[in-house]
């Protein structure tokens, strides 16, 4: 049992409370309240001029599927025998030994999304995870929490030279309706087999978990639409590099999120040609539920929060950057009744700041994961 004293405690939800003290029991939050209030026998941390938030969320990763420092050995991340692996799930290739997890933790990121690559149409199951633990299994929070696909050059330039399709957006586009449409008829009753690639795809097509599609040009974020209309699923775009060319349109599709990134990277390839720092702003402004990624490893998943601040000074506030880090990100992966923000009952997993964490001079000095000081 802790009480959290003296700290300004920014909940995740746009709110911050001054001079608070935070009680967790039982690795729960258990309430937001005043120095006088706090109970016996609670080990008391002082947290004078500190700044308390919620633990930090990437919502598209690769921990412990691709391996920093192993080579061609730890690259478990895309499974490129077939265009479409929707059989295959991400929680068999992760590493939870691997050196991106202990660099989360330090960096305050206490719960990660882990996923195939995007070299598929169809690349698998992915899964939530806290970013502590050795035994995979222990660390899962939701599995599965989505079914990663992808659109664009990825997929093209994987498999085009291999002399079969996709060799174009066209075919990319055809090869994910055709499995989506086999799918169904699995479902109907017209193959009796069972087949693992298609019960797994089935849980999209039964709205039970949603397909996440890497999309960074415009035109494939409206391939991704049109797909979500015509088979009425489930999903979200992940990367929306150019969203901010069709943000109004996007917004038109209201259960629709986003994540954005990793807008740090380099322009290694055509699709981000025109990445920014203002399509955040652009798609919050359309009323767009946004989160922010490192795609990891493409960037270092230390540099999350280095992101949000580019992305402040492209426009968000503090506040929306936060949420974007820790509620909105939790809503995305579909574990906000677990964690994202500091509300009673939910999962005890928080940071202690030296000092606003938007400044990048200041540290993460402590963090909490189901109460527990990592």
């Amino acid at each position: 049992m802790l009480a959290i004293t003296n700290a300004t405690i920014y909940d995740g939800l746009g709110v911050q409370h001054v001079d608070k003290v935070l009680l967790v029991k039982d690795g729960k939050f258990e309430a937001i309240t005043s120095e006088s209030s706090i109970p016996e026998n609670y080990q008391v941390v002082d947290a004078s001029g500190k700044i308390v938030t919620p633990g930090l969320i990437d919502v598209h990763t690769h921990l412990g599927v691709s391996e920093e420092g192993v080579g061609q050995e730890g690259k478990d991340f895309n499974e490129t025998s077939s265009p479409e692996t929707p059989q295959v799930r991400a929680i068999d290739g992760i590493n939870p030994m691997e050196k991106g997890f202990e660099d989360a933790r330090k960096s305050g990121i206490t719960t990660v999304q882990v996923m195939p690559g995007s070299a598929n149409v169809i690349g698998g199951e992915m899964v939530v995870l806290k970013t502590v633990g050795h035994i995979v299994d222990e660390m899962v929070i939701k599995e599965p929490s989505g079914m990663k696909a992808a659109l664009g050059e990825n997929p093209k330039r994987v498999h085009g030279p291999k002399g079969k399709m996709p060799v174009t957006r066209m075919g990319v586009a055809a090869r994910l309706r055709e499995k989506l449409i086999e799918t169904q008829n699995y479902l109907n009753g017209q193959q009796k087999e069972r087949k693992l690639d298609l019960e797994n795809l089935a849980k999209v097509i039964k709205k039970e978990i949603p397909l996440r599609v890497h999309a960074h040009r415009a035109d494939d974020i409206l391939t991704v639409l049109r797909i979500k209309r015509e088979f009425d699923i489930d999903l979200t775009i992940e990367h929306c590099t150019e969203g901010h060319h069709i943000a109004e349109y996007i917004a038109k599709h209201d259960d629709v999120r986003v994540s954005v990134g990793p807008t740090l990277s380099t322009r290694s390839k055509v699709e981000l040609k025109d990445k920014g720092w203002t399509t955040i702003k652009t798609l919050l402004d359309a009323g767009i539920s946004c989160s922010i990624t490192t795609d990891h490893p493409v960037v270092g998943i230390e540099y999350l929060v280095t992101s949000a601040v580019h992305a402040i000074r492209g426009g968000i506030t503090e506040k929306q950057a936060l949420k974007a880090l820790t509620l909105d990100a939790a809503k995305h992966i579909g574990v906000a009744d677990r964690v994202g923000s500091i509300e009673t009952g939910k999962d005890a997993d928080f940071v202690i700041w030296s000092g606003n964490p938007f400044d990048l001079r200041n540290n993460v000095e402590k963090v909490f994961i189901d109460g527990k000081l990592i």
